[in-house]
């Protein structure tokens, strides 16, 4: 296979979720930059329009529709219309999430724990399972949710947040498992510290940048495009036998 038909994904219909900026902005203009018509979806509906106009802009084809992952009648009003406009799916990634708390783990409180996991485990679960519903109608797709290092080294004062990644790699193997039959294939990303708004209190809080960066052996944070090449290659045809995996990219943090 040619190196550019392995990673040609003309005529594929992807939805981005939190594609409004950052790691998913990125993901998503690399998707079109290759062929797929991406559907940029966000809480605010306002950024994904920017996104999707840029991609437009560059020559890419793309939309924008509003969507809270940690809504479940916003998933289905999402798939919905996705759905009815393009007639299928064909590749999902599940990037949008919640950290709203910054603290020792023992003072979460119930708001910031439900907000967390509502979205980062509910969220993803039913997306996925929506995804692969609609995959199988069609012979497969492929699936990509967006875990972080911090699935396997909880981050300090990140306990809850740690804890939904982690269990978006269980899912993300759960769902492999059971649905390669249907010829989707379902993986994961876990992201090293990125140059985000969503990661600013660790990346710009110099404290905490300088003492991350001593766990980092590349000695720098990561730019969103860095993420987005690995997810190209995990939902395009270059990682057609992949499946159930997590794909790092952390600058060797967990080598350290």
């Amino acid at each position: 296979m040619a190196v550019s038909a392995a990673f040609d994904l003309k005529g594929k219909v992807a939805v981005v979720s939190g594609a409004s900026r950052g790691i998913g902005e990125a993901m998503a203009k690399i998707l079109a930059e290759h062929g797929a018509h991406v559907v940029c979806c966000s809480r605010k509906l306002e950024g994904c329009e920017k996104v999707a106009a840029e991609i437009k802009a560059a020559g890419g084809s793309a939309e924008a529709l509003a969507c809270h992952i940690g809504e479940l009648a916003a998933i289905d009003a999402l798939f919905d219309a996705v759905i009815a406009r393009h007639g299928k799916l064909d590749i999902l990634i599940n990037n949008a999430a919640a950290n709203p708390y910054f603290g020792p783990i023992q003072d979460t409180d119930l708001g910031a724990f439900q907000k967390t996991v509502d979205v980062n485990i509910r969220g993803y679960f039913f997306m996925t399972a929506r995804g692969v519903k609609e995959m199988g109608k069609t012979g497969g797709g492929a699936i990509l949710n967006v875990a972080s290092i911090n699935a396997f080294v909880p981050g300090l004062m990140q306990g809850i947040y740690s804890i939904t990644k982690a269990a978006i790699i269980s899912m993300t193997e759960a769902f492999a498992r059971e649905c390669a039959p249907l010829g989707v294939r379902v993986n994961a990303l876990a992201p090293g510290a990125t140059d985000t708004k969503f990661a600013g209190t660790l990346v710009n809080t110099p404290g905490i940048r300088n003492e991350l960066l001593k766990h980092v052996p590349m000695n720098r944070i990561a730019e969103p495009q860095e993420m987005a090449g690995a997810a190209l290659y995990l939902v395009s045809p270059a990682a057609s036998y992949t499946t159930g995996a997590t794909l790092v990219v952390d600058g060797g943090f967990l080598t350290a």
